[in-house]
């Protein structure tokens, strides 16, 4: 099997987020000075859309629903690099006009899109500029098959919105050669990255395969499989986040056996910094899976 390092694309920078806001990275928006986001305070995007700001001079906002009093006071991973790189994250539950808005339609109700110097990303960066960087990410497997593997190829990696396997299995498609994508539902389930699909492209015919891992998993919740798994992809040497890599790993080890003479390649995540605070969760939860 393959790894595509993803998480080595850009100290600042990288990982599947990198890919969704390339667009944006390589892009001129001159009358832009603020970017706008939106999501939990320990997001993966959060410090993304961080660095994002950062290397193009700009300033962020990101809207969250509420920051725990822990985080506040102990700020760490992707919160406290956002910090550190001068994000003002705006706690929505002490803005006394927020009225029982979402994160959304708190944004929407400030017209911020309105605004010609200010740039407003959707969560998680699911939105039609994403394909920009992920058809870069997959002309760059695409190349390194026909020069490298020259036989057909499977490319695994979970899904949140599924925005990024579905935009490499529409690229691979269009490009008419042999590679399928695998993916399995971080959030909700699979009837739930379908409808997302379908948002976002109404042509089944290039949809990935989304394949069942028998339960549902829910964003953030410590699972004793997901650890294990994780624990024993990182002993090849190569650290995973823990957040989404450990629901791919189990798609991953699932496909092995399926194809254990094919040629397989996992799509790293990325999003290290989250580890910062998950791995302690995960310690506190189970500490009999950290005996030596």
């Amino acid at each position: 099997m393959f790894i595509k390092r993803d998480d080595l694309l850009h100290g600042a920078f990288s990982g599947n987020k990198a890919r969704k806001f390339a667009y944006f990275l390589q892009h001129d928006f001159p009358s832009v000075t603020t970017l706008v986001g939106y999501g939990s305070p320990q997001a993966n995007s959060l410090y993304a859309l961080t660095a994002l700001a950062a290397l193009k001079g700009w300033q962020l906002k990101f809207y969250v629903d509420h920051v725990a009093s822990y985080i506040h006071q102990h700020p760490a991973g992707n919160y406290r690099a956002a910090l550190a790189l001068g994000a003002e994250i705006i706690d929505l539950s002490q803005c006394i006009d927020r009225q029982g808005l979402s994160c959304h339609d708190y944004i929407a109700a400030q017209a911020w899109s309105l605004h010609q110097d200010v740039l407003v990303v959707p969560e998680g960066g699911r939105c039609h500029q994403a394909q920009y960087g992920i058809d870069q990410l997959a002309d760059e497997i695409i190349h390194w098959q026909q020069e490298q593997l020259r036989a057909p190829l499977r490319v695994v990696l979970p899904s949140g919105t599924g925005t990024t396997a579905l935009y490499l299995q529409r690229r691979f498609w269009a490009r008419k050669v042999d590679i399928q994508v695998y993916t399995a539902a971080t959030v909700g389930g699979d009837s739930y990255l379908h409808q997302q699909f379908a948002e976002l492209e109404a042509d089944s015919n290039c949809y990935p395969k989304v394949v069942s891992l028998g339960q549902k998993y829910h964003y953030g919740k410590l699972y004793p499989q997901c650890l294990s798994v994780w624990q024993l992809a990182c002993e090849c040497g190569i650290e995973f986040d823990l957040l989404y890599d450990p629901v791919g790993l189990i798609l991953l080890a699932q496909l092995l056996d399926k194809y254990p003479n094919g040629d397989v390649m996992y799509l790293h995540q990325g999003g290290l910094l989250g580890n910062e605070t998950m791995l302690p969760r995960y310690q506190r939860k189970y500490p009999e899976k950290f005996l030596s």
